[in-house]
């Protein structure tokens, strides 16, 4: 997606230890200008499929499923990564470990929004290491439900993640797919 490579080079911010910054449109300020954009990408690529529930996980990826949700007309669902007291007791839950955050955490969904009736597109903004996908694609399974397809908006080619969610046959699409980063010269390559 080249406008979403464009920003990327324009405002995108290369850190030490593996880590790029585009918290000014993607995950901390939201462009959702761009995000209807890549709502519309997510729909092209898999608007062939019989989605009938986006799942992502809180925080980063809401927006994004949100804005995809509306170009499928189907409900959002997000794995939360606490429990509160407005959560009924019935969930699915699964372990997670953060590249972002460096810990590890329950993530969790009422077993009221997932069954084995649904057809499940995940959404998510990064994908690095695979852990987080990993864990909704457990979520998923663990009602019963069908994961159709995973959507990315940024991939991080270089690290381990996008080759073991592959490995489990499941179809994994991203927007974009960065093959090499350096935080000294802030150079961005991404794959063609």
């Amino acid at each position: 997606m080249k406008l979403l490579q464009e920003r990327i080079l324009r405002d995108g911010n290369v850190k030490n230890g593996n880590v790029l910054k585009v918290d000014s449109f993607l995950n901390h300020q939201m462009d959702i200008g761009l995000f209807n954009e890549i709502g519309k990408e997510f729909k092209k690529i898999f608007g062939d499929l019989n989605i009938n529930k986006i799942l992502t996980i809180e925080a980063s990826g809401i927006g994004i499923a949100c804005i995809t949700a509306q170009y499928f007309n189907v409900p959002v669902v997000f794995a939360k990564k606490a429990q509160s007291i407005n959560i009924d007791e019935a969930v699915y839950s699964t372990k997670i470990e953060s590249f972002t955050h460096r810990k590890a955490y329950d993530a969790i969904v009422s077993k009221k929004f997932l069954n084995a009736n649904d057809k499940i597109l995940i959404i998510d903004d990064f994908l690095a290491n695979g852990c987080a996908l990993a864990g909704l694609i457990d979520l998923a399974r663990s009602a019963g439900a069908s994961v159709e397809g995973i959507g990315i908006v940024i991939e991080k080619g270089f690290q381990s993640g996008g080759k073991m969610i592959r490995s489990m046959g499941v179809r994994l699409e991203s927007l974009v797919i960065v093959d090499s980063m350096n935080a000294e010269d802030g150079s961005i390559v991404f794959r063609s």
